[in-house]
Order: structure tokens, then sequence, then C-alpha cells
């Protein structure tokens, strides 16, 4: 009998016990909510959007910047990402693709001022085999590769002008060939390009296809 009592008494206290843990742990998710309510309130979507270690800023310049990237970064036109070296213009351009609709495509970019003249159309749109000396293959170039993800052009003012209008027709019409190549190819990627120069100033000197 007295253990019988003893066991009833535990029973209780147990039971009590599991009452203070449950009204514990309620209130601790009501505090959850409302810190998820206030960090909702006090942090803009766009931030949330953009969460990306490598983008750093929360000045009124930086939030406008992750504000214009929402209004792009659905969109199938191409986008032109100027600022100095190191302000961080490739992030941005990941940023678009990675928070758009085509983020499960490739991404891959090219610096037109670190491939030679000669050879930067042949790494942009491919060419096919005897189309210059040393073409003993068909090659495809990142146009090809991008497929329906984002091809970035890094440094896009140091492209030849005699180059552009090439790019040009890519841009108009959304077709390219490739070198040597007589078929005509169709450009299902997003485009981005990115300058340190002001290309507006640039094709006022003649050094840009306006």
């Amino acid at each position: 009998v007295r253990r019988r009592k003893e066991l009833e008494k535990a029973n209780v206290r147990v039971g009590e016990l599991h009452r203070i843990l449950a009204e514990k742990v309620e209130k601790q998710k009501a505090e959850l909510t409302e810190v998820r309510q206030i960090l909702r309130e006090r942090q803009p979507e766009h931030e949330l959007k953009y969460s990306d270690d490598n983008i750093i800023g929360r000045s009124t310049r930086m939030r406008e910047v992750l504000a214009l990237l929402d209004r792009v970064t659905d969109g199938e036109f191409p986008v032109l990402v100027q600022g100095e070296s190191g302000t961080g213009k490739e992030l941005v351009a990941r940023a678009i693709h990675f928070n758009g609709p085509r983020k499960r495509g490739p991404f891959v970019s090219e610096n037109c001022a670190a491939i030679p003249e000669t050879l930067l159309e042949s790494e942009l749109f491919g060419h096919v085999r005897g189309s210059f000396t040393g073409a003993d293959r068909n090659k495809q170039g990142l146009f090809d590769l991008a497929g329906r993800g984002t091809i970035l052009l890094d440094e896009i003012s140091e492209m030849p002008l005699e180059l552009q209008p090439k790019l040009l027709r890519v841009l108009q019409e959304r077709t390219y060939r490739k070198v040597g190549g007589t078929d005509t190819l169709a450009c299902r990627a997003t485009i981005i390009a990115a300058s340190n120069r002001n290309l507006l100033e640039e094709a006022r000197a003649g050094r840009f296809r306006k």
C-alpha cells in the first residue's frame, strides 16, 4: 500500500512537471513567433531574397541596388552592370542568376579583356572544324554552354569594335553563328554585361558602338 501511494505521488509529480514543461514550450513558441515577426518588419524582403554572405552592405545605396535587382531578376532582357573595379559586379550578376527563373541552368562568364582579340569570337560563339588555321575540330562557345542559363560578359568595354556587331545581333535577334559556320543558332541564355567604364561616354568617344 505504501509503495502504491509513493507511485501515485510520483505520478502526480511527473504530471505536474509535464504541465510546467508544456507551459514553457508554449511560451517559447509564442516568443519565437514574436521575434520572427519583428525580424520580418525590420528586414526588407529583398534583403532576405539576396541573402548572400559575399554581398555586404546595409547602406541606403546598397538597399537601392538590392531593390533594383528585384526588378530585373525575373526578366528575360539583357542587363548591364556598371561600377568601379572591386565593387562586386560579378556578385550582382550571380544574384540575378541564382534568384531568377534560370537558376537551374549554367552560369558561365568570360572576361573580354583576358582573351586575345583573335580568339574572343571563337570563345564566345564557338567554331567549326577548318574555319581557321588550327581549328582541327568543332568547338562549343560560351553561348552554347550557357544554354538556358546565364552568360556574363565581364569588361564588355574591352570587346573589339569589329566583334560588337555580332554581339548586337545576339541582343536584337537572339541568334548567332559559329565562326566559319552557316547554321543560325538560337540564344536562350540571359545576357549580363559588366563594365568598370561608362559605356555611354565610351560610345561618345568612339571607343564603343552605341
